[in-house]
């Protein structure tokens, strides 16, 4: 055994700071990769999936087919609650709690027995009724549109029932509460659900449409379109406001997967909007949900549908900022958040920010191959995200 000398013990003693600081960094940062910019979209690319740390599974079951999550954080800024679907898109609605951030998952939740008779991707929203009072809105799609309401943060629910004598998809897949305490709520439909009837239309349309609650989500006004382009099918609005809250941005799904996907901008409340107008390829994709950062930059989640991408069918995320949305510009940098490994099948999230600036990015996929999707939660900050990517001086 060789022993250390003196000199040796010097040198120990000298650069135990900086030993210690650089495992703390090491802590501090867990494990992420950056890719090179691609020729995509020109940005760099940080690369969660390799960090295992990060994941914590939702729910799997061997054999079964669950995906197209939803989450809403709960008044206690640490509780989040998933809501999803027993298979593709339709099936009876499962619902789970996390009480640590999204760290730990309950087992399934009891349920009303009307959401097993769901035909549609459930979403779910936390709306304030004023005088403290929160109140929870469960929506399931085609036709007719049917809600759920839960008054007691999510321990019992009403039964579902039709909100009118309309249909739609994936309803609703954006609510946004107005300053005048009204709510806003967006979803699309392709021509076949949204009137009785209209199931066996022979030239679908895609239509983007509004509804509107005065009564804090009890009733719903008939909806009325906002976005339709024969050209193009534009669906799954998601709704960005920008950072002083006068403008809208919707980010639009573009399903002919002949263009980049849209964007649609209202600065009167949601009452008129814009042409839709096409975005960079590095925010095409499906279902994007998005949420500002502690410093006023805007992560946007989705499925990366760009053609070309080298993240394509994965579940990833975009940073940007509102200008960027509004000049259709590529913006900062992407994520990865998980890898996909089946036909593009993935990347309906949720994505909640906690009080510490954790953001918990919930969605399911085929993360293992040969294997049916299932949910998983991320968790990052944006500090782990920028120290990376000046490390390699971006």
């Amino acid at each position: 055994m060789i022993h250390p000398g003196l000199g040796d013990r010097v040198w120990y003693i000298a650069f135990l700071p900086i030993l210690l600081l650089t495992v703390a960094s090491a802590i501090s940062h867990p494990q992420v990769s950056i890719l090179s910019p691609d020729s995509i979209s020109g940005l760099p690319l940080v690369d969660l999936a390799v960090d295992s740390a990060r994941q914590s599974v939702v729910d799997r079951e061997e054999g079964q087919y669950l995906g197209h999550p939803t989450t809403t954080l709960l008044d206690d800024s640490s509780t989040i609650l998933a809501v999803y679907p027993m298979g593709h898109g339709a099936g009876p609605i499962v619902m789970k709690k996390s009480t640590d951030g999204g760290r730990t998952w309950s087992s399934r939740l009891p349920t009303p027995r009307s959401w097993e008779s769901s035909k549609e991707t459930p979403t779910i929203h936390r709306i304030s009724c004023g005088g403290g009072r929160n109140r929870l809105l469960l929506f399931s799609g085609l036709y007719p549109i049917r809600m759920s309401i839960s008054e007691d943060r999510g321990e019992g629910w009403s039964e579902l029932e039709p909100i009118g004598d309309f249909g739609g998809i994936v309803t609703m897949s954006s609510l946004e509460q107005l300053s005048d305490g009204k709510l806003l709520a967006l979803f699309h439909d392709d021509g076949r659900f949204f009137t009785p009837g209209s199931q066996h239309a022979v030239h679908p349309v895609f239509t983007v449409f509004r509804t509107i609650s005065s009564d804090c989500g009890l009733t719903w006004s008939f909806p009325r379109g906002i976005a339709c382009d024969s050209a193009v099918h534009l669906c799954e609005p998601g709704l960005v406001r920008s950072p002083h809250g006068d403008t809208f941005a919707v980010l639009l799904r573009e399903n002919s997967r002949s263009r980049n996907s849209f964007v649609i901008f209202s600065s009167d409340r949601g009452e008129t909007w814009s042409n839709p107008r096409e975005l960079p390829a590095s925010l095409t994709g499906d279902r994007h949900v998005g949420c500002y950062t502690p410093d006023g930059r805007i992560v946007v989640v989705f499925r990366d549908m760009a053609r070309g991408s080298p993240t394509h069918g994965d579940w990833v995320g975009w940073v940007g900022r509102f200008e960027d949305l509004a000049a259709s510009r590529p913006g900062l940098f992407r994520i990865r958040f998980m890898k996909n490994w089946h036909d593009a099948d993935c990347g309906y999230s949720g994505l909640e920010l906690l009080p510490d600036g954790t953001f918990v990015a919930t969605s399911y996929g085929h993360w293992i191959s040969g294997k049916e999707p299932y949910i998983v939660a991320v968790r990052f900050r944006m500090e782990e995200l920028d120290w990376r990517l000046q490390k390699i001086g971006k």
